[in-house]
């Protein structure tokens, strides 16, 4: 099955900027497979590196204009697999791009790069960034038939690349496993100070459990026995390797809203399910709540991201406990969503938020036009 990636255009026209391109996310979710496809789109002298690779390594360490004119010459376009395995990579690029004119860099990476660069240098004004996803579902074609047959698949086993090329459920069980035990935790593991790698998991477990509720971090740290600023360090490192990111509330200071609450997400249900070894069907589970809100916040910011919407997404609670799932803002528009897996569930805007904020939009987003949303 070959899957078109929505970023591969947004790439392709940045290519002859001049500046360095970064494509940021998960490993193993088609970063090298979408840098090959704009490669073979485009013309003129090429190079591809893998930062990986130790002679790769040996030859960028030294941080001279001669030595990367030696090795840049007159190419035109500059790949960069894996970036963030480069100490320093960010001071790396900014002298590459400063002295080399014609040049544009295209470089990938498993992390936020400044998760093993915190000496490297900002690439602020010379640099376009962009995160890639786990497949989304406005990468798999517009056939609303298709999307709700794959639906119950999508919610268990997610949508890493690989996924959609095995065929047997057991054998896509087992790749996630994979994928969670070798690769997903190898970015964080490698940086400097992290000893605890089966707190990370046990931190993992916790939040995979707390889908769509607000997280208290003093009582994640009483039950994994270490501090609140590791348990808020470690989830900042999660995040930074695209495999959770949080939503905080949203308030305007009125006196009886949360304000400083935060839920944590997945960015892919299969990773979630791998956390907890549960690929069980549909029919058997007891969190499709979870799972569905995981799964259409998720898909949200893919859809936002990929189409540079520019949205801020959030939760809202009050303390009498009345809440709505997402609140997207932009440009002071604010529109409200609440989340159910039913389609014949009906919800009202609750009326503390409709009397604080009586401007905004409300919808209800269900099985039933949930791709209006997501594609």
């Amino acid at each position: 099955m070959i899957i078109h990636r929505k970023l591969e255009e947004t790439v392709i026209g940045k290519i002859g900027t001049y500046k360095v391109i970064l494509i940021l996310g998960t490993r193993r979710v088609g970063k090298t497979y979408l840098i090959n496809r704009v490669s073979e789109r485009i013309t003129g002298k090429k190079m591809l590196l893998n930062a990986e690779d130790f002679d790769v390594q040996e030859v960028l360490k030294k941080r001279t204009v001669a030595n990367y004119q030696r090795l840049i010459n007159d190419t035109t376009l500059l790949i960069i697999d894996e970036a963030q395995a480069i100490p320093e990579i960010g001071s790396i690029l900014k002298l590459m791009i400063d002295s080399h004119p014609h040049l544009t860099i295209l470089a990938t990476g498993s992390s936020s790069l400044d998760l093993v660069n915190a000496s490297g240098e900002p690439l602020t004004g010379r640099s376009y960034s962009y995160n890639l996803y786990p497949v989304a579902q406005l990468e798999l074609g517009n056939n609303p038939l298709q999307a709700q047959a794959d639906i119950d698949e999508r919610l268990i086993i997610g949508s890493y690349p690989e996924i959609f090329q095995i065929n047997t459920w057991i054998e896509k069980e087992q790749y996630l496993r994979e994928l969670i035990n070798s690769y997903l935790l190898k970015d964080i593991l490698s940086y400097a100070g992290i000893r605890q790698s089966h707190k990370l998991m046990d931190l993992l477990r916790l939040i995979a459990y707390q889908i769509g509720s607000e997280v208290s971090y003093n009582e994640i740290s009483n039950q994994l026995g270490i501090n609140k600023v590791t348990v808020e360090n470690y989830l900042d490192l999660l995040q930074k390797v695209f495999i959770l990111f949080k939503l905080p509330s949203y308030s305007t200071n009125h006196r009886k809203e949360i304000s400083k609450g935060v839920k944590w997400y997945f960015y892919d249900n299969g990773i979630r399910n791998a956390v907890i070894n549960d690929f069980r069907p549909i029919s058997l589970r007891n969190d499709m709540g979870m799972l569905w809100e995981n799964y259409i916040i998720s898909e949200r910011i893919k859809f936002n991201a990929y189409n540079q919407a520019g949205s801020q997404l959030y939760f809202w609670r009050n303390y009498l406990q009345r809440e709505i799932d997402l609140i997207e803002v932009k440009d002071s528009r604010i529109h409200a969503y609440e989340i159910k897996y039913g389609k014949d569930r009906k919800v009202k805007i609750p009326l503390a938020f409709k009397t604080a904020y009586p401007d905004a939009d409300f919808y209800k987003i269900d099985s039933d036009n949930y791709l209006d949303f997501i594609m």
